[in-house]
């Protein structure tokens, strides 16, 4: 297991832009349909902005309708987390980097088959690493 990432709120400041700080740190949203990500078919790893840890595969990566990027899995179980989230009077699955703890998007139910699952991911809480030879 690797160590948390931990820095002040102004070392997060510092490190991420107002969007991706706003998403990470403050548990925001991006409109739907405007994220870099939400449309984008490269092939590659998905990493957490703020931290860089290894979070989705494209080979996970479907399109939802959603206007968000969606995974139906995450590349290593062991850096991806969930907690409850009741904010906005709703009852929802946020996901978060277990390494940082930086608010990613949530989690739903009604994704595709193998895991039923569909993580709906805000573009500015990634990063994406393209694959040589993909």
């Amino acid at each position: 297991m690797t160590q948390k990432v931990k820095k002040s709120d102004q070392e997060w400041r510092e490190a991420l832009t107002a969007e991706q700080y706003h998403i990470t740190r403050e548990k925001g949203t991006e409109r739907p349909f405007t994220g870099k990500y939400y449309n984008f078919k490269g092939k590659g790893t998905y990493r957490c902005v703020a931290c860089g840890a290894e979070l989705f595969e494209s080979k996970t990566k479907y399109d939802s309708g959603s206007g968000w990027p969606s995974f139906y899995a995450p590349a290593d179980e062991e850096l991806v987390r969930t907690e409850e989230d009741r904010s906005l009077g709703l009852r929802r699955t946020e996901v978060l980097c277990d390494q940082c703890d930086s608010h990613l998007g949530h989690l739903f139910n009604d994704g595709p088959e193998p895991t039923g699952l569909r993580y709906c991911i805000n573009s500015a809480a990634l990063d994406f690493e393209a694959k040589e030879g993909e």
